[in-house]
């Protein structure tokens, strides 16, 4: 019989539920980063915590894809945010070493660098199984399964349908730098990932390639239905006291230009589908959820954020009976976007790719304007 072990008492008993989820982004993840690192300290002092106070400790569940799953696995097992950012600086370029000239035609860079500070992170034999005492809380990590072309959200709730430990092929026995690193396999930039998900049974061997290439490189929407869905068998109940879900972007644009060659639309494909992707999943949680802040989605939809005839934002006290509080933090990586945080300095074009390693001070100030300019505890309403 499936159970929560070291984490009884903590995931047993029904009790308001808090989300994180964190986009793909490649090498922007440090915006991310910055974000997390403002809300972190702010969590800490308004809930007078300790310094050892993680975000694992507040956030009940932690998702993400691509790098947001290399951010959620830290965060999940203890990591502090200053940690994981040590993780990005430090050796964030060697993420993107170039491949060999004559394996460029199946990706542009090696996943060996990758593969080893994964290992060296999160350890060579971590997997997803809470028994361990390990992992701290809730974890989602997104793939995409090659051999079906679906999107595969890997998860450690211990009563998940795959996750029962008497299958040869139970979920919780991938070892984690493993899975993040499937998550993390994008299309031309990164060769793809090769699973053996049942040691006795070769048939079993997949191919994963990265989750920002699924419907949920912004997975916010896709944690709510693994939280909320019978199938999934957490039944966290819903409405805007039961469920908060903080989603955490890092920086978007839009692609405006030219068609040049070939060669530039394939390059460019992972990030224009990210973004179509990022921004259908967040009009998808404002739509069923009460958004309290986000950026704009577009001149007709405007922020989506309730507001009554006045136009003033609805408070707490005026629910709309939503099925849970909603919260967007990312940054507008467009020339225009930067020039409104005090940023002109910052060229849009070196920001915006996925492996921008040579802009990751850029990148850092990006975020920490983004961070200030949003991030405010008074948005999480009662959660508080």
């Amino acid at each position: 019989m499936p159970s929560w072990e070291p984490l009884e008492d903590r995931y047993s008993n029904k009790r308001p539920r808090k989300i994180l989820s964190l986009d793909g982004g490649g090498i922007r993840g440090v915006i991310t980063l910055e974000i997390l690192a403002k809300m972190e300290n702010e969590l800490r002092e308004k809930l007078k915590k300790e310094k050892e106070f993680r975000l694992c400790d507040y956030f009940d569940y932690i998702g993400g894809t691509s790098t947001g799953a290399i951010i959620a696995a830290g965060l999940s097992l203890g990591m502090s945010v200053k940690e994981l950012m040590k993780f990005y600086t430090d050796d964030g370029k060697d993420m993107f070493t170039m491949a060999s000239p004559w394996k460029l035609w199946k990706s542009l860079y090696r996943s060996e660098s990758l593969e080893r500070m994964l290992q060296k992170t999160f350890g060579h034999d971590t997997n997803l199984d809470i028994s361990n005492g390990k992992i701290k809380c809730l974890l989602t990590v997104v793939t995409m399964n090659r051999n079906t072309d679906s999107p595969w959200p890997i998860t450690n709730n211990p009563f998940a349908k795959y996750n029962d430990k008497s299958r040869a092929d139970c979920n919780l026995n991938i070892k984690l730098h493993q899975l993040i690193r499937a998550s993390t396999a994008a299309p031309i930039y990164f060769p793809s990932e090769i699973l053996n998900w049942d040691p006795l049974n070769s048939k079993k061997k997949i191919t994963f390639v990265d989750g920002g290439v699924t419907p949920y490189n912004n997975p916010s929407f896709l944690l709510y239905k693994i939280a909320t869905q019978p199938a999934y068998n957490l039944n966290w109940e819903t409405g805007e006291n039961n469920l908060l879900i903080v989603s955490v972007g890092t920086g978007s644009h839009i692609s405006i230009g030219k068609y040049r060659n070939l060669f530039h639309t394939i390059y460019s494909l992972p990030t224009n589908l990210m973004y179509a992707m990022e921004v259908d999943q967040d009009i998808n949680c404002r739509a069923i959820g009460r958004c309290t802040y986000g950026a704009k989605i577009d001149r007709e939809l405007e922020n989506m954020v309730p507001m009554d005839n006045k136009g003033n934002v609805l408070s707490g006290k005026q629910k709309n009976k939503a099925d849970f509080l909603y919260v967007r933090y990312n940054a507008d990586l467009s020339q225009d976007g930067l020039n409104l945080l005090n940023l002109n300095h910052i060229k849009a074009n070196k920001v915006q790719k996925m492996n921008s390693v040579k802009s990751i001070k850029e990148l850092r100030e990006v975020g920490k304007a983004i961070a200030e300019d949003q991030v405010d505890l008074s948005h999480f309403e009662s959660f508080i």
